[in-house]
């Protein structure tokens, strides 16, 4: 169009000029005109044509594009008036069974904690009569988790009591009644092995080496018949321990048996190791295979500092005079259990003077044993009971001529006292392991002498 345009504009200066050329020279100009028109529209034209041809040429020529997968970086679009108008509809989901968790604390019952997992009185019936082994759903301690399973109708499917992280029972419903099943689980025995200084105590040394109470109080006991744990330690005397941990699924759940124990005490050493006889009975024996159990404990009390040692010519606190101390004074608080050094028979249980509330217990042998001050007696303590090692008879208290709570113990020899941590090898020998056992004895403890031997050796320990 723009060469018309041009052509348009040029006639029209053109036509002004025409009338001053000749005629001849007029016609030739007319038909120079009509050639170079025809000529441009034509060219025009087809320009246009190419430009289609050549469009749908394009066209004809490109690939089909099929779809593919979405790329893992695409996203939805976010914006709402692109999104469908008729999602399709989600499937509702049913209500399952759940588990509900209560763990047993002070003041409850089992009906109190079926209320809480609002349970009837009727589900707890059905559950407890359902077996015999069910019976022990009314004896649960605080610590004790109970867990029910119930259906989203309400009824109860499940009941778990776990006692232990290793023992528990599993109630499962059947028709109208429950099935019982006993859970038990093993754990895994790992071996911890602890050396430590006496530096104040026994029980302050234990703790400063990270070793449980209990497991620091049973190694005071096993070793009760030859060292008095108040009175025999000295700062620098020293302790090992080789013993049990227990695990579940790679969690600590517990402490298990001392495998072996030693205490060097002023310069001398016990050691006690763990063996289980041909009858199956376990003890704890030296390696010469004699029983750290002794006719006598050496001391009646656990661990607890001493007030006035055995002295013949002691000062008497409240008398003011010098007077026989027949025995040795144990400052404890008030309500220390007191148990028996030896098995034995009680000949008097009572008030007596100035020794306040007074135990007397007769030995084999002509020994005797006195535990006087005491705040009160143990339950089913009286005069002609028998007794047995390591038995709480009483408790520390301050009746009688006592200035505050302490044990005075006394200990007679047919009828004479004596100072019981002098005369420790007039006393009843220690009973050995029968000669037939002896190799046996050997033999199981060999390697754990070894082993406790190796630990003690690669264990350097110095404390200021």
């Amino acid at each position: 169009m723009k060469y018309l345009f041009f052509l348009e504009r040029h006639l029209r200066d053109s036509f002004v000029l025409w009338r001053h050329f000749p005629t001849k020279h007029a016609t030739l100009a007319c038909g120079l005109a009509f050639l170079l028109i025809s000529i441009i529209i034509f060219s025009e034209k087809n320009s246009k044509a190419l430009k289609v041809v050549q469009l749908q040429t394009a066209l004809q020529t490109v690939p089909e594009i099929s779809p593919g997968p979405i790329s893992e970086k695409s996203k939805p679009l976010s914006d709402p008036y692109l999104k469908s108008t008729n999602p399709s509809p989600q499937k509702s989901q049913k209500p399952t069974s759940k588990w509900t968790a209560f763990e047993v604390t002070e003041g409850d019952s089992l009906t109190s904690i079926f209320a809480k997992a609002k349970l009837s009185n009727q589900d707890l019936f059905r559950v407890l009569n359902s077996s015999v082994e069910a019976k022990i759903l009314n004896n649960i301690y605080p610590g004790n988790e109970l867990e029910f399973l119930i259906e989203p109708s309400g009824n109860l499917k499940k009941v778990r009591l776990q006692i232990t992280p290793l023992e528990g029972y599993l109630f499962t419903q059947s028709d109208n009644t429950y099935k019982t099943e006993v859970i038990t689980k093993i754990p895994e025995i790992r071996q911890a092995f602890k050396i430590g200084t006496i530096t104040d105590s026994l029980f302050v040394a234990g703790q400063r080496e990270k070793i449980p109470a209990s497991t620091i109080m049973e190694m005071a006991n096993l070793f009760g018949g030859v060292i008095d744990f108040i009175l025999d330690p000295r700062k620098g005397d020293q302790f090992s321990i080789l013993y049990e941990e227990k695990y579940l699924d790679d969690v600590f759940i517990g402490h298990g048996q001392i495998l072996a124990t030693s205490f060097v005490n002023q310069g001398k050493e016990f050691t006690a190791l763990r063996y289980e006889d041909s009858e199956g009975e376990i003890g704890y024996y030296n390696p010469l295979g004699e029983s750290m159990r002794k006719a006598f404990l050496r001391s009646p009390l656990d661990v607890f500092r001493i007030s006035s040692n055995f002295n013949p010519r002691r000062r008497h606190p409240i008398l003011n005079t010098i007077r026989a101390h027949k025995g040795t004074d144990y400052a404890a608080p008030k309500g220390t259990p007191v148990r028996a050094t030896s098995d034995g028979r009680i000949t008097f249980a009572g008030r007596n003077g100035s020794f306040g509330n007074l135990i007397t217990v007769k030995h084999a042998g002509g020994f005797q044993t006195k535990y006087a001050h005491l705040s009160r007696y143990s339950k089913g303590i009286k005069k002609g009971k028998r007794v047995l090692q390591g038995e709480i008879i009483g408790y520390v208290g301050s009746t009688g001529g006592a200035t505050g709570p302490h044990l005075h113990y006394e200990f007679l020899v047919d009828g004479v006292h004596k100072n019981p941590r002098t005369i420790v090898d007039k006393l009843p020998k220690a009973v050995s392991l029968a000669a037939e056992e002896l190799p046996r004895f050997k033999q199981h403890t060999h390697n754990l002498q070894e082993r406790f031997g190796d630990l003690q050796a690669s264990s350097l320990i110095t404390y200021p």
